[in-house]
């Protein structure tokens, strides 16, 4: 099985597309856990009117405290073998599922790459194929073993808490296999979080991973260093 955890907050205007995007998979034993970030739209109400319709849909509710609380809570409720995570706004191809678990075998992880489409039209924008598995520092496009990020989680207080979360998965040692699949339909979203300058929490960040250096291996370090000087770049071109 798979579990492909979702956290909710105020997604109404997508939220019904990308569940159907996950009903369709051509691997039909999914868990879909679906995490309320304490939404003020309707999206609580999407999420619980589509559960009753399939048996494979669980909700979850938690007092507003952001993304990665929400993505903690659906890790600590995943039955699957797997695990995958897929945001709210965005949405997979159909067969998305079925090639990253005919590639998982052997290694810890698959990682791919993505399609950044328009919101309505889904016309294809850019599309992104993993060059280096430390291309890409978000947790989705990419399908775990549960036990491989059991260990892990998604640390709280930070805006860019995606990068803190691979650089753990990276700094153990994990092995990975890069696949040749864009299949992860990612909408540019222009009010979410990463999208307006917030200097202080970059700084935060940063500080972040270079206190993950303690203790790490020589390769760990290395792994690190090179993800704190790609960050800073991406701060200096935003």
């Amino acid at each position: 099985m798979i579990s492909i955890i979702v956290p909710i907050y105020n997604a109404a205007q997508y939220l019904k597309a990308c569940v159907k995007s996950l009903q369709a998979q051509t691997v039909s034993d999914v868990q879909i856990l679906l995490i309320d970030d304490e939404s003020t739209d309707s999206s609580l109400a999407i999420a619980q009117a589509l559960a009753k319709q399939d048996k494979r849909i669980d909700v979850l509710q938690q007092e507003h405290a952001g993304q990665s609380a929400a993505r903690n809570l659906g890790m600590k409720h995943a039955k699957g073998e797997y695990l995958a995570f897929v945001d709210a706004d965005d949405r997979l191809e159909a067969d998305w599922c079925e090639q990253h678990l005919a590639a998982i075998e052997g290694v810890d992880y698959v990682q791919s790459g993505y399609k950044r489409v328009h919101n309505q039209s889904l016309q294809v924008l850019q599309t992104k194929l993993p060059m280096h598995r430390y291309q890409f520092t978000s947790p989705c496009m990419r399908l775990y073993h549960k036990k491989t990020i059991e260990d892990l989680h998604f640390e709280m207080g930070y805006i860019y808490e995606d990068v803190l979360f691979s650089a753990d998965l990276w700094k153990k040692g994990t092995t990975c296999r890069m696949i040749h699949n864009t299949g992860y339909l990612y909408t540019l979203n222009p009010q979410g979080t990463t999208s307006v300058p917030h200097p202080e929490e970059r700084q935060q960040v940063v500080a972040a991973l270079k206190d993950k250096l303690q203790g790490a291996t020589r390769k760990g370090r290395l792994i690190l260093w090179y993800t704190i000087l790609r960050l800073q770049l991406y701060f200096l071109l935003r």
